[in-house]
């Protein structure tokens, strides 16, 4: 890069180390897209309660979500914030983030293009979107010859989508994300009865889009297939982290339009093949690679050829295609690869493999010429006389001449390589999230003696094994013999790997890994009555059930309200802990959390209506009677006046104008009780015929029987 670096754009809120900045590209137009994830927690239903682990350590509300300030506590149902940041472009009253969304902006600029969907908003980051409700869009591509976006987002324990932006000049797209995940309500946000939620699971105003594609992480993508979840319905970790369409190379005809889609946690890559109309058919799906190394990104080469990024391994690889005979793989092992000159080392080939099974033919460059002249067996020996550092490798060929060369593998003659120790902590260490961990190293080197601090380099990783593991990088240091770290939180079942890696002044290196388990309590959870449904985490299950969690973890409940079951409608009543309906608790130790429900009251109000006249007055009397069996509360009786009536009076009830409509009140009614109303109007007009008049009654209290909610009265006009 030349010249001074530009920023674009700035205003993504970014609280948690996961669900960040996804990925760019150019459409065929020349806007720059550009993907961002939430920046909420990926272990609990994050509404904005989940207080700053950066410094200043402690602080709610970093991100200042509405309804609060920065610093202030955001409590339900009117909380804002977390993973509702995706869903900012339906809440007006306050600045739009870009979290959660996909942006069309203007390259030199980063503002908004002036043919985006919310071009006139007078918000700019508005201006900005043309898609949101999206938790991870990790990656995404435009489909050749098109202007549409596909992209897929990470779900978090259940579901993972490919969404397709068909028309990024249409409506700004609501993908639903934290109310919906897949197809359905997801559990830990529907539970906690967020106010956000409730208006996307019920405005017209604003539709949600299904995703395009969705696969459960209970199911394979294809049947019989050799990628995970190895024993289906048992869950699998999944994340889908890369979408590239073929236009056509190498690979044979059926997969021209196709959409590859990858898993990272999953190692796997699938295609989508195309429909009739020259779509991707979700239903016309096969495994393309089966035992891909942690693929995160899919580009399509020049030549055609698939090209994956490998997230663990630091490499890119490439898959080819051959119609006939495929070429062999290459593969050496070698036996020191450091010592004192002369060195002797024995190095092996006999890894080396054929697909179609054929004889292989051998030949080494072992002295580092680059001419593969040295040996022609499978196991030889060669000695470096001299003191330097050599690249050997193999070429193995099959009997129709195609052949492949291994990976470079170095020898240090004259050098040997160092030893590293990880000092502290011991392998015994156990730990609960938010603990300190300190831990320190050494390393000896038979040239250099002890190591400085410079040629140290650590990495903690966590582990999370819910069957198939994935890594999350936690942190790296450099040039330090010791450190220390809080140990984060997560789903369990999940451990650290703390890596050592030291460095010779000769480039040799020398590792050393310790794992550190955490300790873990058991959680019970129960309702009264047993066998009703509460939601810990992002999952809901039948009670009675148990999990266990590392200790110190955050972990959010809700008791799903209300619920049905054997026919009996129940409502949430308290939770043994005093917490609200939805609440987090810390896992400090083994503990019984239970939910107290009671059969629902309901109540059937039957509204009566008739009307009389006296000259030009008409007057309309309402009778509302609870028939039980509960009492109700907040009855609300109202009556919307047609035009040829002019409101007079109506005691105890209001009246707007604005609207005509007549609104009677009643705070509560016993089963068995009424409640009468007269409103009073005067007729206009100079027409005959008849006058209908409708009103209607609602209640607080559930009433099952609509049918008698509503009146109407007719009065002749002359």
């Amino acid at each position: 890069m030349t010249g001074t670096e530009q920023v674009l754009i700035e205003d993504w809120c970014q609280q948690f180390p996961s669900h960040s900045i996804g990925a760019l590209a150019f459409g065929a137009d020349g806007a720059l897209y550009v993907s961002g994830g939430d920046g909420a927690s990926f272990n609990v239903t994050d509404y904005g309660q989940v207080k700053s682990a950066a410094p200043p350590p402690g602080y709610p509300n970093p991100c200042g979500d509405p309804p609060g300030a920065p610093g202030s506590t955001l409590s339900l149902p009117t909380a804002e914030g977390g993973a509702l940041r995706s869903q900012d472009l339906v809440t007006t009253s306050d600045p739009t983030s870009l979290d959660g969304a996909i942006l069309r902006v203007d390259p030199t600029t980063g503002a908004g293009l002036p043919d985006n969907p919310l071009a006139a908003s007078a918000d700019p980051n508005a201006r900005r979107i043309i898609a949101y409700g999206l938790r991870n869009p990790f990656r995404f591509t435009i489909r050749p010859g098109t202007s549409e976006v596909w992209l897929g987002d990470v779900g978090w324990s259940s579901w993972e989508e490919i969404n397709r932006i068909g028309d990024p000049l249409g409506s700004a797209e609501n993908f639903g994300w934290p109310c919906y995940e897949g197809v359905g309500r997801q559990p830990g946000y529907d539970g906690a009865n967020l106010g956000l939620c409730e208006h996307v699971y019920t405005s017209a105003a604003d539709p949600v889009t299904a995703p395009y594609y969705t696969y459960g992480h209970h199911e394979k993508v294809v049947p019989g297939e050799a990628c995970p979840p190895a024993n289906p319905p048992t869950p699998t970790s999944s994340s889908t982290t890369g979408v590239a369409f073929y236009e056509g190379g190498d690979y044979p005809s059926g997969y021209d339009g196709a959409l590859f889609f990858a898993d990272y946690s999953r190692d796997c890559i699938w295609a989508m093949f195309p429909g009739t109309n020259g779509v991707p058919d979700p239903n016309n799906r096969a495994t393309f690679a089966a035992a891909a190394s942690n693929p995160v990104d899919l580009k399509i080469g020049p030549g055609g050829d698939l090209f994956y990024v490998d997230f663990l391994g630091n490499t890119i690889r490439r898959i080819s295609y051959f119609a006939t005979n495929q070429p062999p793989v290459a593969s050496a092992t070698a036996s020191p690869t450091s010592g004192p000159a002369p060195l002797a080392v024995n190095f092996d080939g006999s890894g080396s493999t054929d697909p179609e099974g054929a004889q292989l033919t051998f030949a080494w460059d072992l002295d580092g010429d680059t001419q593969f002249d040295d040996s022609t067996a499978v196991t030889p020996t060669f000695t470096y006389a001299q003191p330097g550092t050599y690249s050997a490798r193999l070429r193995v060929t099959d009997p129709q001449g195609a052949f492949s060369t291994g990976a470079p593998i170095s020898i240090a003659a004259n050098n040997t390589a160092p030893t590293a120790s990880i000092d502290t902590p011991s392998a015994s260490t156990t730990w609960r999230v938010g603990q300190t961990i300190s831990f320190s190293g050494s390393a000896t080197d038979p040239q250099q003696g002890a190591l400085p601090a410079s040629a140290f380099f650590w990495r903690l990783v966590l582990h999370h094994c819910p069957s198939d593991c994935h890594e999350h990088l936690v942190q790296e240091w450099s040039g330090v013999t010791s450190a220390s770290v809080s140990a984060p939180d997560h789903e369990y079942p999940s451990w650290l790997v703390l890596t050592l890696i030291v460095t010779d002044a000769g480039s040799l290196t020398d590792t050393e890994t310790l794992r550190l388990d955490p300790r873990t309590v058991v959680l019970t959870f129960q309702t009264s009555p047993t066998g009703l449904q509460l939601t810990v985490g992002s999952s809901s299950s039948t009670t009675p059930f148990t999990g266990t969690v590392i200790e110190g973890s955050v972990n959010s409940l809700s008791a799903p309200s209300p619920q049905t079951l054997s026919g009996t409608t129940y409502e949430f009543v308290s939770w043994s802990d005093g917490g609200a309906q939805a609440h987090d608790i810390v896992a400090d130790a083994a503990a019984t959390y239970a939910a107290t429900f009671q059969a629902a009251q309901s109540a059937d109000l039957a509204l009566t209506k008739t009307g009389s006249k006296n000259g030009s007055t008409a007057t309309w009397n309402l009778t509302v009677t609870n028939l039980g069996p509960s009492a109700a509360q907040n009855i609300v009786l109202t009556d919307t006046l047609p035009p040829r009536l002019t409101f007079v009076s109506a005691p105890g009830c209001t009246y707007t104008a604005s609207t005509r409509v007549v609104s009677c009140t009643v705070p509560s009614l016993a089963s068995g009780a009424g409640a009468s109303f007269a409103i009073t109007t005067t007729i206009t007009g100079n027409g005959g015929g008849w006058i209908t008049n409708t009103a209607q009654v609602t209640s607080s209290t559930a009433d099952p029987n609509s049918a008698n909610n509503t009146a109407t009265a007719r009065v002749r006009a002359r």
